[in-house]
């Protein structure tokens, strides 16, 4: 994938280079879903915390619609899908070292998650 030109910096910090889209894309989740994140381990980057896969949650938000940046840094298509607010207990992360009232909130894309017990 080709550098960004630096004629257009200027640009995208000033309309501040979402990645939000307009495509019409079915909600796989709801907010109340019980959603567990998939377990992945691509050779190259990746927006998915590693300290959250495996991990189950409650999606508490949907964000709307994105460019999937997993696919479209590598040239792969935009691949627009939605972004979840999903909730986690702390010492369902980091085990009962953490705080029993403590919780982390992470936006995670569509294709990071799946249904509880699938």
């Amino acid at each position: 994938m080709p550098a960004l030109p630096v004629e257009e910096v200027d640009g995208l910090i000033a309309t501040g280079a979402t990645a939000r889209m307009t495509d019409a894309v079915e909600p796989r989740f709801r907010p109340g879903d019980h959603v567990t994140v998939r377990n992945l381990n691509p050779l190259t980057h990746t927006r998915l915390p590693r300290y959250a896969r495996g991990k189950t949650g409650t999606v508490e938000a949907d964000r709307g619609v994105f460019c999937f940046n997993d696919t479209n840094a590598h040239g792969q298509g935009h691949k627009p899908q939605h972004v979840y607010g999903v909730r986690f207990a702390a010492r369902d992360l980091w085990g009962e070292q953490a705080a029993a009232r403590d919780v982390l909130y992470l936006d995670l894309f569509e294709d990071y998650i799946e249904p509880h017990g699938t």
